[in-house]
Formats: structure tokens, sequence, C-alpha cells
């Protein structure tokens, strides 16, 4: 079959439906509320040369990230028939611990390899100095179990002895055993479906429409950047702390368009820093590869053709591009949000017209584990909070929404409720966050959660002392609150910091404002 228009839409969405069917397998077999009712995973199908070819709609920070980990496990291992390699290292491509990846070979019945599939999902517990997974830590050890490449599955036997390691050192193990099985389950999913489009269509075919969508993505990404005035823009925005200071951490960017190219360098940006929200590489470059395809827009096939588009200049020992063991884990949640801030800062310059105040900035995340009194187990419950988007030229910014980075749902407060010792006692918009405009900023969420048992609390947020930017004149959002109340306390309780840690007795009440978005354009 010859590549035509016509082939080319339907290959693009034959291959996307592959990754998508992976995700709602994943999604409905998984145990943890994380996966499961979050829906914090990301599916993605690669060609025979690692190359990511379909992706489903899933989240921006794993998805960007996933083909450094595909190729680290290629270049690592020698994977057959009935292999599934597991890696989880954010140096080898992954983002933080808690986000585990596997990825297997597809072979055809005369053992012609046909392309790759991968699958990765946040797990509520690998271990590490404190429950989540997500701790205030000083180096990558202290955050939990650190996954080389390594057969999960060995010519279509599960690596018992190594699944065993892992789940010993995780707080939740019948918990990971489960998310593994479904992680699994979604890999011979899309096997079967990979494969069936190989029946039907023949391996020639595939593999020739594989390389056209790529083609494809690149010159389209390529066309939506020559829309851009060539130029230099550059932007900058602070971290808030990184858990160990409250000095501000300055990202600097300064994003170069060119004859369809863009380059992001972020030569000025803080040094790497003791603190946990260092970014490794991919992070930073899934950052740039969601902004890019924010350019181009949705009719863009989501795959590597992108990224042919886009450079980035990271310098190693940078906050965006830290070295092996620093700490990462408040990077990739929190970090890869402020870089998105200084890119969509840079195009703004150079687009008024079309880019959107800052959203919320933050994902909130909440971690709390300890022992369930309901059933003598420990749990861990992790959840981000969602917050305002930034409003834009075209209108006002959504409220209660997540934003950027993320793409998780909420946990329902009956599956929270009946998962863990935990009461939502508020949950409602924070009215009146979102900054005002022409067109006003998101409004954020307000939510009180009561802890039914002892238990050990994480926070790691941003956007408490400095606001979401308006543009165009626009006003700036809300910044967020978080407030512990003890139960033997009355009024607000402590006003936390933006990262913290604390021991809370049942009856203790956390109380979460998140921030609201920017608005656009004065009031008029």
């Amino acid at each position: 079959m010859a590549v035509d228009g016509v082939s080319l839409e339907v290959f693009r969405n034959l291959l996307a439906s592959v990754a998508e069917e992976m995700g709602v397998a994943l999604g409905r077999s998984a145990f943890s509320t994380s996966i499961k009712e979050r829906r914090d995973y990301s599916c993605a199908v690669f060609g025979p040369d690692g190359a990511m070819v379909a992706q489903a709609a899933h989240i921006p920070v794993h998805l960007g990230a996933m083909t450094a980990s595909v190729r680290a496990g290629l270049e690592r291992l020698e994977l057959g028939p009935g292999d599934v390699a597991i890696l989880n290292d954010p140096y080898l491509g992954g983002t933080h611990l808690p986000d585990v990846s596997v990825m297997a070979p597809v072979h055809d019945e005369a053992g012609e390899l046909l392309g790759y599939l991968a699958n990765r999902g946040h797990h509520a517990d690998i271990g590490g100095m404190a429950p989540g997974s997500l701790p205030l830590s000083t180096e990558l050890y202290q955050e939990g179990v650190i996954i080389p490449p390594l057969k999960l599955v060995d010519g279509g036997r599960l690596n018992e002895p190594l699944l065993e390691l892992i789940c010993r050192n995780t707080r939740t193990p019948e918990e990971r055993r489960g998310d593994f099985a479904a992680q699994l389950a979604a890999i011979r999913t899309g096997e079967r479906r990979l494969l069936g489009l190989v029946e039907r269509h023949g391996a020639a075919t595939v593999h020739e429409h594989m390389t056209a969508v790529l083609d494809h993505a690149e010159a389209l990404t390529r066309a939506a950047l020559r829309m851009v005035p060539d130029g230099t823009y550059a932007f900058k925005d602070a971290m808030e702390g990184d858990g160990v200071s409250d000095e501000p951490l300055p990202i600097r960017c300064a994003a170069t368009f060119a004859d369809g190219h863009v380059t992001f360098d972020f030569t000025g940006t803080s040094a790497q820093t003791p603190g946990c929200i260092n970014t490794p590489l991919a992070v930073t470059e899934s950052a740039a590869l969601y902004v890019a395809r924010c350019l181009a827009g949705a009719d863009v096939p989501a795959n590597d053709g992108v990224k042919r588009a886009v450079t980035v200049v990271a310098p190693a020992g940078s906050l965006v591009n830290a070295q092996a063991p620093h700490a990462v884990s408040g990077g990739n949640v929190e970090t890869s949000q402020r870089i998105t801030d200084v890119l969509l800062g840079c195009v703004a310059q150079a687009l008024p017209d079309r880019i959107p105040a800052a959203d919320q900035g933050t994902m909130n995340n909440v971690l709390l584990g300890g022992t369930d009194p309901r059933t003598g187990k420990p749990f861990v419950y992790y959840e981000t909070t969602a917050g305002g988007h930034g409003g834009g030229p075209s209108g006002s910014g959504a409220s209660g929404v997540q934003s950027h980075m993320t793409n998780t749902l909420n946990t329902p407060i009956e599956a929270l409720e009946f998962a863990f010792p935990m009461r939502v006692r508020r949950y409602a918009m924070r009215r009146g966050s979102g900054g005002e405009g022409f067109h006003a900023g998101g409004d954020g969420i307000l939510r009180e959660i009561e802890f039914l048992a002892p238990g050990h609390l994480t926070l790691i947020s941003e956007r408490r002392s400095t606001s979401p930017y308006g543009l165009a004149g626009g006003g700036d959002g809300m910044p967020g609150r978080s407030m512990l109340r003890r139960a033997s306390q009355s009024g607000e309780g402590e006003e936390l910091p933006a990262k913290a840690e604390r021991d809370v007795a049942a009856g203790d009440m956390l109380r979460l404002e998140t921030p609201g978005g920017g608005a656009w354009g004065a009031v008029p």
C-alpha cells in the first residue's frame, strides 16, 4: 500500500488506538487508586528503531521522556521474543522513581521485529525514606528502589526473584504486585493489537506508515514554528526553594525561532541543588516538546517527529539537567511545571495574541502513609490537586483542573474514603482566586482532608510565595496556601511551607487552597 493522505490518517489513528487500548487495560486492571482512579499512567508505541510513533492522550511529562527510557533499555539489554524490561532510573530516561516503566519488543511468527511497546505508571510507593517515595530528599538513594534496565519477563517467564526484591522494598507490596501485573497485561493487549495490524496490512505497510507519521509530524511542527516570528525571546521565573532552603532558584530560558526550528537554551539557570527539585534532562525535554506540540496544534501526530524541530540546550549540572545522584523526586512534578511557565513566557513575547497567562504552576502533591486501623496493614495515599488555568486571548481560564505536565484525574471522594483512613470534609472551588482581567484566570480548589489515623504527611508544592503571572495587562492569580490544624487546636492552624513533612495524628486536618490562574488582558 502506497502512503497517501488517507492511509496516513488511518494509520496515525490505528497506531494511536494501540496505545489507547493499552491504557484502558492498564487502568481497568490496576490495584492502586493512583493508577486505577487517578489514571497516572501513560502508554506508547515505538518503531523497530526505538522512535515513538504513537502515544495515548495520557501524561505529557511521562510521554516526552519515555523514548529515552526505551533507548536506555535497548542499549543495555538484548530483548527477544517474550521479554519485558523494567526500569525507573531518572538518569536513564525516567522521571522520578515512583514512575516505573515496562517495555517489550513485538515480533511476528517469523521472528521479525515489528516494534516496541511501553507503559509507565506512577506507583503509590516504591520505597525510600518517606511514604509515597516523594520525600524532601537530598540524594536519589533516599527516594526509593532504583531499577536499572532489567528483564522482568525473560522468554515468557516472570522473573519472580526480581519482582520479589522490588516489592519487598515497598510499604505496600501486594498493591505493587497488582499494578505490575496490570502493566504487563497492558503490554500483552498492545501486542495483540499491533500483531493484528500487521496480520491485516502486512509488516512492510505498517513500517512504511510508521516512518510516514514521523515525517508528517515533523513537517507539521516545522510549518507551525515558521508562523512564529524569527528571533530570540527570553523569560525567567523561579522555584520557591528546594525543601532544604527557601532561597529562590531561577530558571532562565532564551527561545530562538529560526526557519521552522526552535532552540530552548537554559543557560543561566540555577545550578543543581541539594534538595529534591532537580530535573533530569528527560523531564526538561518533555516540557520543551509539550510546548512545541501546543504551538503545533492538536492535528499534529504525537510522536518523535516533533522532536526533530526542537533543540534543548541545558547545561550539565544545572537545575534542569541534574547529574546523578542528585535528588529528583519533586523535579518531575513541580520543576517541570515551572519550566513550562518559562517556555510559554518566552513564546508569549513572540505571539502575544495566542499564548494564555500562567496556569497554577504546581501539582500540589499530597502524600500520607501509615497503618490503616481497619485492616492493620500499611497504606500510602498520593494525589495531585487541581487548580486554575490561565485566561487567554480566546476566553477565561478553566477552574479546578489539572494543567500542563500532568493530565490526571482526582481520586473520587468515595474511592478515597473507602481505600484510606481519611475523610474529605470539604471540596469546593476557591472562588476569586483567579487573576482579574479582560479574560479572568480560572479558580483554584479548596479541599479539607481529615486524617483518621496517625501517619506521615508530605507536601510538595509551588506558587505559595509567588503568583501565576498574568499577561497582556491581566492580573496575577492568587498564590496557594496549605494549613495543618491539629485536633487539639482551634482556628486555621499552622501554615505549611511549599515543601513540608509532618507527623500527623488522628483528627488532624489538612486544608489546601490551590492557586488560581493568571488573567489575560486588562480589565476594560
